[in-house]
């Protein structure tokens, strides 16, 4: 019997610009349009039939990254500030004060829970947008509505925003790139045709997850034809110029593609581009550590953000500035914080432009507009792009280069450089130099989600393995005195690690997903 569903039936008429779809939520009750003007009132048939509404096709498909559906809310799934937010509290260096990520923080998800489901549901949301676009603009091109240069560089960015979406899947959902020796674990399902017939839907249902491997060959495959069609930065004008994809973007996020593949030469040839290759004169680091978090548009550090907005996030659940700052729902935590490799004098410390401090308890100051929301939603910056390049030089035992961009993201933030710098004399070995990176990236990208990926990929590290999720601090306001710099933090960690080999070391696959998907239903992650 053919599989009949509304929601997807109706994607046939209505583009998916803001349709609530639950991912491949085959059977979800949701039949409904977002009432956001004017992504809303343009029908599949007419979408890319003129080039203002290919445009506005491609602009509702950045709004379905930078804002998803959650529990009759909108939140910032998967690109606005929820995945930056899920992305620390799944680690140690932060601690979760109150209620609102106790069940990410604690790990106490089930297949259920919120915040899981509505990540895995936003994100096949906004990849099945990005497919329907890159079919949209080659039928626009075909068409004459359009050049195919334009096409491409449209579908340059939908492959951007595909390759940055499946790879979120599979840290989360997923486990680690060298789980097994060639990576032929589950990974997740990867779909590159879009949703709008009946047809794709019937071949919905019976796809399965792709294995880990499979999936980021393919994310590799759309990041090189995504830069190759993609516009320099420079092509770009005012917030565009890091809010829309670039081949600066694509080339860096191949960097920490092949950083999670273990592919160290991978790692190296991708970044020497930004140091002496193609995009060398695009980007670079601002003089002080704070500069880029003022003004996060205009700063030649970022490369990739999604841009945020008091009108995309309609409630105060959104944005991150009303979560850090305004709410002050999630703090540093001691563990980072009085990590000894975190000098007492660094500039990541200051407490006018980095740090805010309420009665001794430390909060990140990085997202700074808690009244109107305009904060990019950070997903890459060039510090990540130097720092990935010195872990690949330290694996690869080239410690000079290694020291090099090491200290190129470090000494900017030191107090005096020209004793606090680290020189060859520093490390005995590429091993012990390694281990500063590692904090480093720690202290350089806290509060900018990026401790999970790093926990998820180090859990096979050969020097300084990551056994599962990290022991925390309780959830709750913690003591002031916990945060007083008298050495590295030995106090009680009331939220216990969650060893590798736990079913909690990764999410389920939601259960709406399981029943609606018979093959996925028997692929359902261990233990859940």
């Amino acid at each position: 019997m053919k599989k009949e569903n509304k929601i997807y039936s109706r994607i046939g008429r209505v583009l998916v610009l803001p349709v609530f779809v639950m991912g491949l939520f085959f059977t979800s009750c949701e039949d409904e349009v977002i009432n956001l003007e004017p992504f809303n009132q343009i029908s599949e048939v007419v979408a890319f039939t003129t080039p203002e509404k290919v445009e506005l096709s491609v602009l509702g498909m950045y709004q379905a990254a930078q804002i998803g559906y959650y529990n009759n809310a909108l939140r910032g799934y998967p690109f606005g500030g929820a995945f930056v937010q899920q992305g620390d509290s799944r680690g140690e260096d932060v601690i979760n004060l109150y209620a609102f990520y106790a069940f990410t923080y604690q790990g106490t998800y089930t297949p259920f829970t919120a915040n899981n489901v509505w990540y895995w549901s936003d994100t096949y949301r906004l990849i099945n947008r990005t497919n329907i676009i890159i079919d949209g603009v080659q039928t626009a091109a075909d068409n004459g509505v359009i050049t195919q240069e334009a096409a491409n560089a449209y579908k340059g960015e939908a492959l951007l925003l595909r390759a940055a979406a499946y790879h979120e899947l599979l840290v989360m959902f997923a486990r680690p790139y060298r789980h097994t020796n060639d990576a032929s674990h589950p990974g997740v399902p990867y779909h590159k045709v879009p949703f709008t017939t009946q047809a794709a839907i019937d071949l919905g249902f019976e796809t399965g997850r792709n294995t880990v491997a499979e999936c980021y060959t393919w994310i590799l495959e759309d990041l090189n034809e995504a830069e190759q069609y993609l516009p320099l930065k420079s092509d770009w004008e005012g917030n565009w110029r890091v809010s829309r994809g670039t081949k600066g973007a694509a080339a860096a996020y191949k960097v920490r593609i092949h950083q999670h593949m273990w592919n160290m030469p991978g790692v190296i040839t991708e970044g020497m581009k930004f140091i002496n290759g193609v995009y060398a004169d695009d980007y670079q680091l601002e003089p002080e550590p704070w500069d880029v978090f003022y003004d996060n548009y205009g700063s030649d550090e970022y490369l990739y953000g999604m841009e945020s907005s008091a009108t995309n996030y309609p409630s105060v659940n959104g944005a991150l500035a009303s979560q850090y700052k305004r709410r002050l729902l999630v703090s540093h935590s001691p563990i980072n914080w009085r990590n000894p490799f975190w000098l007492a004098d660094d500039k990541r410390r200051d407490e006018t432009n980095m740090v805010i401090n309420v009665d001794g308890i430390m909060f990140t100051d990085k997202y700074k507009q808690d009244a109107t929301y305009t904060d990019l939603s950070p997903m890459m910056r060039y510090a990540e792009v130097v720092l990935n390049l010195a872990e690949a030089y330290a694996r690869e035992n080239q410690t000079a280069d290694a020291l090099t961009y090491l200290n190129l993201v470090r000494d900017r933030s030191l107090a005096d450089p020209t004793t606090q710098s680290y020189t060859a004399t520093t490390f005995a070995n590429n091993v012990d130099m390694l281990e500063a990176i590692l904090y480093e990236r720690r202290i350089e990208l806290a509060m900018e989600g990026r401790r999970w990926p790093d926990i998820h990929r180090l859990q096979q590290c050969p020097h300084f393995p990551i056994d599962g999720v990290p022991a925390k601090l309780e959830n709750g306001v913690p003591a002031a005195t916990t945060f007083e710099l008298n050495g590295p933090y030995d106090g009680p960690l009331s939220v216990d690690a969650i060893p590798y080999s736990d079913h909690r070391f990764v999410w389920p696959i939601p259960q709406d997903e399981l029943n609606a998907n018979p093959t996925l239903a028997e692929q359902q992650n261990p233990g859940w």
